[in-house]
């Protein structure tokens, strides 16, 4: 039977009912915001492989941006294309809502990369901060939700996961959406447009996509690209030195991409007295590095220039 609304849609007006009571501590210790959720019983191992997002330009869903009611409370999904920013709360979703349709049809996929909120356009992106722990990552916003004052946005699983808020179920963060024109200003100076293809992620259906670009625009596709005549070292995962911390800027299948992209950075931020760019091989994938960098507030602190000179968002990385 064909439901009129998205079954995610529907669980959480339903589900809301239940938890209105609970305390915004997010102390739910089966999972996120909502009644008897949580991960599979054998999540994948290799979450902290799975990258961020990778923001497109992409047409917006008609059905799921139009104004609706939920509890009395109306919402206007906003298209206008205008700033947002916002601190809040977010919680995350699991396995309950698992292979269940989103608002814009698509099937929800714990871990993929991906968001719920009640007023951003659909298909949209958005940077998302820790206020705790200072990491941020980029998720694609598909779904709506969630439907509780004192929630900003529900993360999937994986998002959650590598936010560092799975086991308090939620946290305070920063919520900012990335715009048009940012993905604009980047092409129109000459950056690639469109991700590389990456192994399959954790669940096997939806491709790993490489970190966001700064502005944000993908990392080019894979094409067979040479080896440099002097490669970057690689270092093997086990060989970081403890305590160290980097930015990576992106994650190949093929090496000879990685090295490449090495390339470009050490002849870009040379000159700026950056740390250089090294290739870390973790299984069968080249993870492109910059450091390392003495601490965590260094490394942040550096983020605004790497992104400016090479157009790719790095993200912290220890070891």
């Amino acid at each position: 039977m064909t439901l009129s609304r998205p079954l995610h849609f529907i669980s959480v007006l339903l589900l809301a009912i239940a938890v209105a009571g609970c305390s915004t501590s997010g102390g739910r210790k089966k999972g996120g915001y909502y009644k008897d959720d949580g991960p599979d019983a054998n999540p994948p191992s290799n979450l902290d492989q799975i990258p961020d997002a990778v923001p497109k330009l992409e047409p917006y869903a008609s059905g799921a941006n139009r104004p609706y009611v939920v509890f009395g409370q109306r919402y206007v999904p906003d298209t206008s294309g205008q700033a947002y920013k916002k601190r809040g709360i977010a919680s995350w979703y699991g396995k309950k809502f698992h292979g269940n349709s989103t608002s814009i049809g698509e099937t929800y996929d714990m871990y993929a990369m991906t968001a719920a909120h009640t007023t951003l356009p659909i298909p949209s992106y958005a940077r998302v901060t820790s206020m705790v722990n200072g990491k941020t990552i980029i998720v694609r916003v598909n779904d709506r939700g969630p439907f509780h004052s004192d929630r900003i946005m529900d993360l999937s699983y994986v998002a959650a996961y590598k936010l560092g808020i799975i086991g308090p179920g939620s946290g305070q963060v920063v919520v900012e959406a990335i715009q048009a024109e940012e993905i604009r200003r980047l092409a129109s100076q000459g950056a690639p447009a469109a991700p590389a293809p990456e192994p399959d992620s954790a669940t096997g259906s939806t491709p790993v996509m490489a970190p966001v670009a700064s502005t944000p625009v993908a990392l080019a596709p894979e094409p067979l690209a040479p080896v440099s005549p002097s490669p970057a070292p690689m270092r093997p995962v086990a060989g970081a030195a403890t305590g160290s911390v980097y930015l990576q800027v992106g994650a190949f299948s093929q090496p000879g991409n990685a090295q490449s992209l090495v390339s470009r950075i050490n002849t870009q931020l040379g000159a700026e007295g950056a740390p250089p760019a090294s290739v870390e091989q973790a299984n069968n994938l080249y993870r492109v590095r910059i450091g390392p960098y003495p601490d965590r507030q260094s490394a942040l602190n550096a983020v605004p220039l790497v992104s400016d000179r090479i157009g790719i968002l790095p993200t912290i990385a220890s070891q």
